[in-house]
């Protein structure tokens, strides 16, 4: 009997741990998402990780009827990214993430971590010139 609960026990740890990592540590899906970078911040009562938020181009709607803004919420992977989105606020960017299943606290509030900045230009201004003289 003893052999049995060993075994047991085991198995049970293998499970755990490999539910553990897909829910935490699987990436689900990789990108590059581009907008406006609204708001880029150091946050957390124990663990201190960077928040940001893009507004895409463009509307949404979760429900008929209703219009919201796109915007994409994240947490940035590291210190490099970080230092080059704290001057990027209200510029437009380019960011390539991964989307984990579910955020650790180390990590960041949110499912989706920048990975890497790929571009930071100014906004793109709309003609001033009215189409008719």
């Amino acid at each position: 009997m003893n052999k049995y609960v060993k075994i047991g026990i085991i198995v049970l740890v293998v499970i755990l741990t490999a539910v553990g990592y897909w829910r935490y540590f699987f990436v689900f899906s990789e990108g590059v998402k581009a907008g406006n970078l609204n708001y880029f911040e150091k946050k957390g009562f124990v663990f201190k990780t960077w928040e940001g938020r893009l507004v895409q181009e463009g509307f949404q709607s979760p429900s008929a009827g209703a219009l919201q803004s796109n915007e994409f919420r994240f947490s940035a992977e590291s210190d490099e990214v970080a230092q080059k989105l704290e001057r990027a606020s209200g510029r437009f960017v380019e960011l390539r993430y991964k989307e984990y299943l579910n955020p650790v606290p180390w990590r960041g509030a949110s499912s989706y971590v920048v990975i890497e900045v790929l571009d930071v230009s100014e906004p793109q201004k709309e003609n001033s010139q009215m189409p008719f003289n």
